[in-house]
């Protein structure tokens, strides 16, 4: 399952994607959040495994798959992975590759069990509707 949270900046989409993850962190989870720098490493629960994507050789949603990929080879008991601002992590503005790997992403999870929750800075009415069915 992918679930986009999204709105303008200022809107409190990182403060509902940290209570988000606080949550499922509270529960027999292995949550994975995916962020560009260090900004949310004081205000996570010790059990999230927290990834500073700067640190990985990672550029544009293809490799960002990828890499999404090898986490989950890596731990078979992931439960969630939350990607925090989608566009800086990526290192691309593009709403058309952003719709083309959430469905390469949709068909890679299947029918796992693992939850994917992103972060997009964005107006939910300038969407693309193949953007906007995971909201």
């Amino acid at each position: 399952m992918i679930k986009i949270i999204s709105g303008e900046k200022g809107t409190g989409k990182t403060a509902r994607l940290v209570d988000a993850i606080n949550q499922v962190a509270s529960t027999d989870s292995n949550v994975v959040c995916i962020e560009r720098g260090n900004r949310l490493d004081q205000l996570l629960k010790y059990s999230v495994r927290l990834i500073n994507i700067k640190e990985y050789p990672v550029s544009g949603y293809d490799q960002l798959l990828a890499f999404i990929g090898g986490i989950c080879s890596k731990d078979y008991d992931l439960t969630h992975i939350y990607v925090d601002a989608i566009r800086k992590v990526s290192g691309s503005d593009s709403m058309e590759e952003l719709g083309e790997f959430l469905s390469k992403l949709e068909a890679f999870l299947g029918d796992s069990p693992i939850s994917v929750t992103i972060n997009l800075t964005a107006k939910i009415d300038d969407l693309p509707e193949n953007i906007k069915k995971y909201i």
